[in-house]
């Protein structure tokens, strides 16, 4: 899983987390029951984080990471990781999953959409926007 989301963050351009802090930190969440790993063979990775929410007296599902290798786009690997998470989630009785994508990354986009996320548009106030502030 670490190897894996190297290559997501190589993929990314990012120098950051660094290989190390990989090998330290997937074991660390793997053993937290709130952390689950899903994984295609050794070409793909999806990391599922909960929570439980208050506005839908459920957990919620945030699915984390989503990666998969190069090499192995187009089998439909990332389809298999989202709809396992999907029913993962369901199964351990979430109310909701969300992610977060970038718009240039349009596969990833599409993938997402063809799976029935959206962006969610509370009305009248407009879209909600996930916003990051590094500490």
């Amino acid at each position: 899983m670490a190897r894996l989301l190297g290559e997501f963050r190589d993929w990314w351009g990012y120098d950051l987390p660094s290989d190390e802090s990989l090998a330290r930190s997937v074991p660390r969440l793997v053993a937290d029951e709130h952390t689950e790993f899903l994984l295609a063979g050794s070409d793909g990775v999806c990391q599922l984080r909960y929570r439980f929410g208050v506005w839908l007296e459920a957990e919620d599902c945030a699915l984390e990471d989503v990666f998969v290798r190069e090499d192995a786009r187009g089998a439909g690997l990332g389809r298999a990781l989202v709809e396992a998470a999907l029913d993962r989630a369901r199964r351990r009785g979430c109310a909701r999953i969300e992610l977060d994508v970038n718009e240039a990354n349009r596969p990833a986009l599409a993938l997402y959409e063809s799976l029935g996320f959206s962006a969610w548009a509370a009305p009248p106030l407009g879209r909600n926007l996930l916003l990051r502030r590094r500490l």
